[in-house]
């Protein structure tokens, strides 16, 4: 849209109309106090978009930070909805293709035995996750008090299939929303999407079960969005991550894990091209380094797509400049065969760190 209406004045003189006082906290970290929301933060028009339902159009998503909606309209509609003057921009939304797998989670021969925790080194006993974490010293920093309480992480996924999981019963979950099927259940409940994806990367982040399972952040307040839909690649799921992203900000999250990554499309869509990935073309990159501006630390798989000896196999939002793109190692540290790598495009190194990411130890189905 062009704009977001009149009377924007009351939006900047209460803040917390638009995000919560935790965002606002946040953002102080990063911007000055007279400046913690701008125009990115005003919701988008409601009144623009009653004007193109009445066309017909149908709504999926809705994006403050880039004052937009995606959804579905015939080309009747569309060249009915071109002629209002609040309408800047009229494309078409692409549609992500992943690869639909658990890689990180699969055996391999590369792997060796994982070394059993020596007695009374660390003050928790890890169980099986012990040299996931002792390879990025983890149980280290746990010794010195630090683990992630105060800290609220967002984990965007393909679904949440086992939350009744013992590693969980701990677990404060303060919000949980499905962007692909719009309800509040991000579990399996025979809607688009189910998987145990984010049942495994949740419980490697944040789990907790002494002698079984821990997780590095365990303690920390938990934001759960469903984004993916493992049925089918719609022309929304771009959209699904940036509207999950607005909504994780408002709560006030401070940082986003998110273990997918977007490069090619489904026909007759445009792909993305390794050129592409150069921090500045992929939506969910600007939104990514956007909310970096507003004080989030983004963190984001690498990719798998291996290695490429011509260019970079990395999938967005993995190029942002200011997200924290994270590759693969077995437990031996050397980097696994499907782990996707840089330079970017604009020829920054990539991947920023590196974690274990091929027989990781985590919760089931």
């Amino acid at each position: 849209f062009t704009d977001k209406g009149n009377d924007l004045d009351g939006y900047y003189s209460n803040p917390q109309s638009v995000v919560s006082q935790k965002s606002l906290d946040r953002r102080t970290k990063v911007l000055s106090q007279s400046s913690l929301i701008d125009f990115s933060d005003l919701p988008v028009n409601q009144n623009y978009i009653n004007a193109l339902m009445q066309y017909g159009f149908e709504l999926k998503q809705k994006s403050k930070w880039f004052n937009a909606v995606s959804g579905f309209a015939s080309q009747s509609e569309i060249n009915q909805i071109a002629l209002n003057l609040f309408v800047k921009r009229i494309d078409v939304v692409g549609t992500f293709a992943k690869r639909i797998d658990d890689v990180e989670f699969n055996s391999s021969q590369t792997d060796f035995d994982s070394p059993n925790q020596p007695d009374g080194i660390t003050s928790l006993n890890y169980g099986n996750s012990f040299t996931q974490l002792n390879q990025i010293s983890v149980p280290q920093v746990h010794d010195l008090g630090y683990n992630g309480s105060g800290v609220t992480i967002c984990v965007m996924d393909a679904g949440f299939n086992n939350l009744p999981h013992e590693v969980f019963q701990s677990m404060n979950i303060i919000a949980a929303y499905d962007f692909v099927n719009h309800d509040p259940n991000v579990a399996n409940e025979g809607d688009l999407g189910d998987g145990t994806h984010g049942t495994a990367t949740l419980s490697i982040i944040g789990g907790f079960k002494e002698g079984q399972l821990i997780g590095p952040a365990y303690g920390s307040n938990f934001i759960l969005a469903k984004t993916e839909n493992t049925d089918t690649e719609t022309p929304v799921e771009e959209d699904n991550w940036v509207a999950a992203l607005e909504w994780a900000d408002s709560i006030g999250v401070d940082v986003t894990s998110t273990s997918l990554g977007y490069l090619t499309y489904d026909p007759p869509y445009p792909s993305y091209t390794w050129q592409d990935m150069d921090g500045n073309t992929a939506i969910i990159t600007i939104a990514g380094d956007l909310a970096v501006s507003k004080g989030i630390v983004v963190v984001n798989s690498a990719g798998n797509s291996g290695y490429n000896p011509s260019h970079n196999t990395l999938g967005a939002p993995a190029d942002g400049d200011s997200i924290i793109a994270a590759g693969a190692v077995y437990s031996s540290g050397g980097v696994t065969g499907f782990s996707s790598c840089g330079p970017s495009a604009d020829g920054r190194i990539k991947p920023d760190l590196m974690a274990m990411g091929s027989n990781v130890y985590h919760a089931g189905s």
